[in-house]
């Protein structure tokens, strides 16, 4: 028999629930708890109708045993059929109801989004710290056409030994922010460096950002609220590569947000790119507010890992990869430095999502 009271005090929970004026900018959460109300109301009501019918079964039961009234007992006898065909049909649609409850509570949230912007950064270390921030890109874009993602770059800084003192890089797919968003963070490396003649091991970082692609009219932009400035794009020490005027720079005047673009030859796929990686930034300020509004709760679910801590260390004297969130090594570094970074993304998923 179905608890009745649990299912009315998780009615009255949800309800309560719907009235905390914070849920107003969780439209997802709100969309979800009205359905379950919504299911809960019904579930409430069947069980009602079947507490009736069953004690109209019974007082039907007790006519037909008395003997006393014989045109009444055949009256109750023929609604017993008709009342224990009913108690069967509502039987199974609670049944049913509670197993779509079941469903809705252990369902997964989609991911809103599918693409990312990635944002790689040398951090501290100098020439080594950029030649890391390579290795990371090139670790991303295999793993990325092992899943095959599109993948192109939006803007980069290359280094006097062609490292990267920073790469802008868009992956789309359905699944890529999906797989990615735990990539945000402090990546640290132990190693010799190649510029280092003494044979010593270094610790140098860089960083990854992982924003999500904006979906379109998502980040609406004025074009008012641009300055957009040409200039020659230039490579390693500032020498020129170009003499006509491609890079792009655009200063989003509301916020202050400045972003180049010098990767292609020509003018305009530049600012197409600059664009592309300005709708990310935005919407990365926008969700960060909606963090601050809603409080932890809801920064858990979003859980785009944009943390400033270290999250990994790539340990080259011990061919080892240490993931400190989840507090999980892989002997496997350079494989995982060649885009089989499979294991791990699954790992982190597994861990923090669902807590195995």
């Amino acid at each position: 028999m179905v608890d009745l009271p649990a299912i009315q005090k998780e009615y009255k929970i949800i309800c309560q629930q719907l009235s905390n004026p914070e849920l107003i900018s969780d439209s997802k959460k709100i969309e979800k708890l009205l359905k379950k109300k919504s299911l809960l109301e019904k579930i409430i009501a069947k069980i009602e109708e079947l507490k009736e019918i069953e004690n109209k079964i019974s007082e039907d039961k007790s006519i037909i045993a008395s003997q006393e009234e014989p045109e009444l007992a055949a009256l109750a006898e023929s609604e017993l059929l008709e009342l224990s065909s009913r108690k069967k049909s509502l039987e199974q649609e609670i049944e049913n109801l509670l197993k779509e409850k079941e469903e809705i509570e252990n369902k997964k949230p989609k991911e809103k989004y599918k693409s990312a912007i990635i944002e790689i950064r040398a951090g501290t270390g100098g020439e080594e710290a950029a030649l890391f921030a390579r290795d990371l890109f090139r670790m991303y874009s295999k793993y990325a056409n092992s899943q095959g993602w599109g993948q192109k770059v939006l803007e980069s800084r290359e280094s006097d030994l062609k490292g990267f003192k920073e790469i802008i890089f868009e992956l789309s797919d359905t699944e890529v922010f999906s797989k990615m968003k735990y990539e945000g963070g402090v990546h640290r490396v132990q190693r010799i460096p190649d510029t280092e003649k003494a044979g010593r091991i270094h610790t140098s970082t860089a960083t990854v950002a992982v924003l999500p692609k904006p979906k379109k009219a998502e980040i609406q932009i004025d074009p008012k609220d641009l300055r957009i400035d040409y200039y020659r794009a230039s490579g390693p020490g500032g020498q020129y590569v170009n003499r006509r005027e491609t890079a792009v720079r655009i200063t989003h005047l509301p916020t202050g947000l400045v972003v180049t673009s010098q990767t292609e030859r020509n003018q305009l796929t530049n600012k197409e790119n600059a664009i592309k990686i300005l709708e990310a930034r935005l919407l990365e300020r926008k969700l960060k507010r909606e963090e601050e509004k809603i409080g932890n709760q809801r920064k858990t679910q979003i859980g785009r890992a944009q943390r400033p801590e270290k999250i990994r260390t790539y340990n080259f004297p011990q061919n080892r990869v240490t993931d400190h969130r989840i507090k999980k090594s892989w002997k496997s570094l350079q494989e995982i430095l060649d885009g089989k970074l499979e294991p791990v993304i699954k790992a982190l998923k597994e861990k923090l999502e669902n807590g195995k």
